[in-house]
């Protein structure tokens, strides 16, 4: 059984007040459910909202409108069940990595000692056991985002929150850092979100892809991933993937945010007209 927390958006909006007082719509309305031990992983161009919804689903943030609920808690707050991956590691240069690890521990008041076990665990599982001692500065930029997840894995969150979390690093450390991620999420079991610009990365990843129109940002297509687990690096090659993956490709090229040829272009241009008619 899954301990995964479910996950509902009922009609959310987020404007933002600008300097010379004009709003601007962040999220256009959007209503969503996230079932427990999902994975969900959310693609969109710059700007179409998607690092907003992260925040309000991480209580991070307040809506202009409509509610987040947790497992039918509405969030109003930083959430306990709650754990968030940035794209930026926020190591504590001055903290070893099993103490950067434990930080939420002591943040939280529970037993350090009693949870020191379980860090060097999830540290070996991710293949810095022997690294336990040293410090952020003696890693590569994989490794510390390793350590980053670790330290969000240690609460044990229901409902793991991940923006862009490998989108700084080089193309072989992502690649198998979304192998071992997968592996990470399939041993804990919990709902994760995930935000990233990569089709692949999501498609690869995730149970459901939402994709994202550019701002106000707003959900054009929910698509169903229904490969088996574990899934391999070579699924790229298959047809089926190819074909999800054109799938939502087609939507930014409608949206103009790819550029798919002259060819291309004007098919995306008539469904473009033909949506908005």
């Amino acid at each position: 059984m899954s301990t995964g927390a479910a996950v509902r958006i009922e009609s959310l909006r987020k404007t933002y007040e600008t300097r010379t007082g004009d709003d601007v719509e962040a999220l256009a309305p959007l209503s969503l459910d996230v079932a427990p031990g999902e994975f969900v992983a959310i693609v969109g161009p710059s700007g179409c909202g998607k690092s907003t919804l992260l925040s309000l689903i991480a209580g991070l943030d307040a809506p202009t409108s409509g509610r987040v609920l947790v497992d039918g808690d509405e969030v109003r707050r930083p959430h306990p069940k709650v754990g968030i991956v940035f794209q930026n590691d926020l190591l504590l240069y001055w903290r070893s990595v099993l103490d950067n690890v434990l930080l939420p521990v002591e943040i939280k008041g529970w037993d350090r000692n009693a949870c020191r076990a379980q860090a060097e665990a999830l540290l070996g599982q991710v293949g810095l056991a022997d690294f336990a001692g040293r410090y952020p500065g003696e890693l590569s930029g994989g490794m510390r985002q390793r350590v980053a997840i670790c330290r969000a894995l240690i609460q044990e969150p229901d409902l793991l929150l991940m923006d862009e979390p490998f989108g700084a690093l080089d193309a072989l450390t992502r690649e198998q850092m979304i192998v071992d991620l997968q592996a990470m999420w399939r041993s804990v079991g919990n709902t994760v979100v995930f935000i990233t610009h990569s089709i692949d990365e999501a498609v690869f990843l995730a149970d459901r892809v939402l994709v994202m129109s550019p701002r106000p940002g707003r959900i054009e297509l929910d698509l169903p991933i229904a490969f088996e687990r574990p899934r391999q690096w070579t699924i790229h090659k298959d047809p089926e993937f190819q074909r999800l993956a054109g799938e939502i490709r087609a939507i930014f090229e409608a949206d103009g945010v790819l550029d798919g040829g002259p060819d291309r272009r004007a098919a995306s241009m008539s469904r473009t007209l033909d949506t908005r008619n």
